[in-house]
């Protein structure tokens, strides 16, 4: 098992509707590991349908049976992988006006001074409040040993497919520390990714769909700590010590649907 370090830097746009206020549209700040696992996995190990019809089309297959339904996060399951969701660490908004399409089950324009145009402006619009350009994440994965992870890639991601840059850096056994007991993890996590071997005591609700993420969580149980051995130095610790990931603590064993489905391997 390998853990890697994820530096996700925006070069887009981002925007998702976490929270839909009147007209506007808001994007939650945290990037929800589910759809970092299907932008960096779609197409090499989930597969990317040409078309979905029917039921298919309209019911997301997250946590579904991998034998019935292809694009199952479990099936990152089977080959070792886990992706944490990513933190932000430097981020900036920007809200931008779109106008809605004229399609009679939405609204239809009307003259000014019409009922319910009193205004001067159209009512079919909105605001849609994106993560800007620039902003940077973090973000953890963990991968069997035999998985080869490119050091750069560019992933898109969110309503208007973002491009994001993915740097990841490839964390040396040496620095991972195996313990249990209480602990408090800083990282944001997917509580619905939890083994049985971590409980939840307290934590912070990062409320967005398809399922609400656990901030500044305190657990017990099975866990990594991420810390330089003592009197050891080599020529990755300069970059290792640039990523600031010293102390991070996160749960052993996280894999999709855990606290709701039996693991396939």
């Amino acid at each position: 098992m390998t853990l890697y370090h994820c530096s996700l830097t925006l070069h887009d746009n981002v925007f998702f509707a976490t929270r839909e206020m009147g007209i506007l549209y808001e994007t939650e700040k945290y990037l929800h590991n589910w759809a970092l696992s299907y932008a960096l996995f779609e197409a090499t190990y989930i597969p990317k349908p040409y078309r979905l019809k029917g039921a298919l089309a309209q019911r997301p297959s997250y946590l579904e049976d991998p034998e019935t339904h292809e694009q199952s996060l479990q099936i990152l399951n089977r080959v070792g992988i886990y992706v944490f969701p990513a933190q932000p660490l430097t981020w900036s908004y920007q809200v931008n006006t779109f106008k809605a399409a004229q399609v009679s089950y939405y609204g239809k324009s009307k003259q000014f001074g019409d009922k319910g145009a009193n205004r001067n402006y159209p009512i079919n619009y909105g605001r849609a409040k994106e993560l800007a350009v620039g902003s940077h994440y973090r973000a953890f994965l963990v991968a069997a040993s035999e998985i080869q992870i490119a050091k750069t890639q560019w992933i898109r991601l969110g309503k208007w497919s973002a491009k994001i840059r993915v740097e990841m850096t490839a964390i040396p056994d040496t620095w991972m520390q195996s313990k249990s007991g209480e602990y408090i993890c800083q990282h944001p996590l997917n509580p619905l990714d939890l083994p049985a071997s971590n409980r939840l005591l307290l934590y912070n609700r990062i409320v967005m769909p398809p399922v609400s993420l656990v901030s500044q969580a305190q657990l017990s149980g099975d866990y990594w700590q991420i810390r330089r051995p003592s009197g050891e130095r080599n020529n990755n610790d300069s970059e290792l010590d640039g990523l600031q990931i010293e102390g991070i603590c996160l749960p052993k064993g996280m894999f999709y649907g855990a606290s709701s489905t039996v693991n396939v391997s």
